[in-house]
């Protein structure tokens, strides 16, 4: 169907659902400019340190900078908004306007999950390489940020580089990769020109961003990590600025002050790129997380994650910024009725909340630790009916037209099956997914009882077969000239 027509599609309105009173958001607010007046954070490079010097954050004799209030309302003033993260083709470019809403992958799983045997073994670049394959062509997952470590690579500056190629030769959405050095970046900017077709070419459509982790929770900055995002910066990447405190262990155990802590520390990285590089494309990554805190062990799939995810959404609202959040993982270790549960909660609220990037929405099980090929197809799915709820339900004279109504009680057949009404709304008012299935029982047993899982994998193996490669033949083989590329 044309764009325009389908009932689900990338960047739809949420912001219906505000678990935040608007009094509850400007006391969030306040809080957090008090924490940087007077906790500050610590440990800035000192590249960083300079730059926030000379925009007026205040250094103080413990180390730390403190920023009046005075400078956060100028650099936000700054900021970036409506903001586009461009993809190689335009079609999947993602718009990140008040409310819009995208979902995506994004991790750092340390195993990949065998769904049948359940058996967690070491990712590889090849892993990683099919997953990006499979987002490719599941059309409600909107963007690809690597979901995974390749641990088949015992070098880290190739596995940055086999990270960014495998993401590139595998899908043309836009791109999420981390630097685990500084002094990647440069090597992976050459790789990423020769992709992009010279560094002229690449400016003018940044298809990867850097996700970066600039603070170590609570309330310091990470050395390594901020001059890699200044190295990004200068090199012309947006930019992710992720605070992932965990809530009773790094953060604060409330939930409204896990989201202070978290909206204090995107703050200091608002001033921080805006110092220097005003205006520079950045999101504000509040992405707090839940302890379980009989053990310390994190919730990625907990009620509480959706509540604090849905929270930092209203946060970046009230700014005005584009934003992103984690939702959607699971804590089970399998795809299983848990992680339906785990997932669809989390992924819901977070749109209905109007998320604009909701990073982990498929195929993250075990609180991270894990990622399943197969869950992130059946997460195609899952994200297709959470995308209608946050479509919502559309009231126009057509929609509450009695004439329909009128017709089939009055004159007609009693029902609505065949009427033009109905037919014509088939396709743009419901939404039918590819795997779940809806066959009455007896439809089920003559079907020979088809499961979901078979389904899934059966999904995925049909598109690992046909999906091709997304960088030309040539390219492809001056790539592997240059760069020794694991997959």
């Amino acid at each position: 169907m044309a764009e325009d027509l389908r009932p689900i599609r990338a960047g739809m309105k949420g912001g219906r659902y505000q678990p935040l009173d608007d009094a509850g958001v400007q006391r969030i607010h306040e809080a957090a400019l008090e924490a940087l007046e007077t906790i500050g954070l610590s440990q800035a490079p000192p590249s960083g340190f300079e730059a926030m010097v000379a925009a007026g954050a205040i250094p103080g004799d413990d180390g730390r900078l403190r920023y009046p209030r005075a400078l956060v309302e100028d650099m936000l003033a700054k900021a970036a908004r409506n903001i586009t993260l461009c993809a190689r083709d335009p079609k999947f470019d993602l718009h990140l306007e008040e409310n819009s809403v995208h979902y995506g992958t994004a991790g750092a799983a340390v195993h990949v999950v065998d769904p049948v045997t359940g058996d967690y073994r070491d990712p590889t670049a090849q892993d990683l390489h099919d997953a990006a394959r499979l987002v490719q062509n599941l059309d409600n997952i909107h963007f690809f940020q690597r979901p995974m470590v390749c641990r088949d690579i015992e070098d880290n500056l190739e596995m940055d580089l086999n990270t960014i190629y495998a993401a590139v030769a595998g899908t043309q959405k836009h791109i999420g990769t981390s630097f685990s050095d500084p002094s990647h970046v440069a090597p992976c900017m050459e790789l990423i020109h020769m992709l992009a077709g010279g560094e002229e070419a690449w400016r003018a459509l940044p298809f990867i961003s850097n996700t970066n982790c600039f603070v170590v929770p609570p309330m310091k900055f990470a050395e390594e990590s901020c001059i890699a995002m200044e190295h990004a910066i200068h090199a012309g990447m947006p930019v992710l600025l992720l605070s992932a405190g965990q809530a009773g262990a790094t953060a604060p155990a409330p939930i409204a002050a896990a989201i202070v802590q978290a909206v204090a520390e995107c703050l200091a990285g608002v001033v921080y790129v805006n110092s220097i590089a005003p205006g520079h494309p950045a999101i504000f990554g509040t992405w707090p997380f839940v302890s379980d805190l009989r053990t310390g062990a994190m919730s990625g799939g907990s009620a509480e994650q959706a509540l604090l995810t849905a929270g930092c959404a209203q946060m970046h609202r009230f700014y005005g910024l584009p934003g992103g959040a984690a939702g959607g993982m699971a804590d089970s270790k399998l795809p299983d009725m848990q992680t339906g549960w785990e997932q669809a909660m989390n992924n819901v609220l977070a749109g209905l909340a109007g998320l604009n990037m909701v990073y982990e929405a498929a195929g993250m099980q075990a609180s991270l630790l894990g990622f399943c090929h197969e869950s992130l197809v059946l997460g195609d799915d899952l994200v297709g009916q959470a995308l209608r709820c946050v479509r919502g339900i559309e009231v126009t004279e057509d929609s509450v037209s009695l004439d329909v109504m009128r017709s089939v009680c009055l004159e007609g057949p009693g029902h609505y099956l065949g009427a033009d009404q109905t037919l014509q709304l088939m396709q743009t008012e419901y939404t039918y997914p590819v795997l779940g299935n809806r066959m009455s029982p007896k439809e089920w047993e003559e079907a020979g009882r088809p499961e979901l899982l078979p389904a899934a994998t059966a999904r995925k193996e049909a598109i690992l077969q046909s999906a091709p490669m997304q960088v030309p033949a040539d390219l492809d083989r001056q790539v592997r000239e240059r760069f020794k590329i694991h997959f």
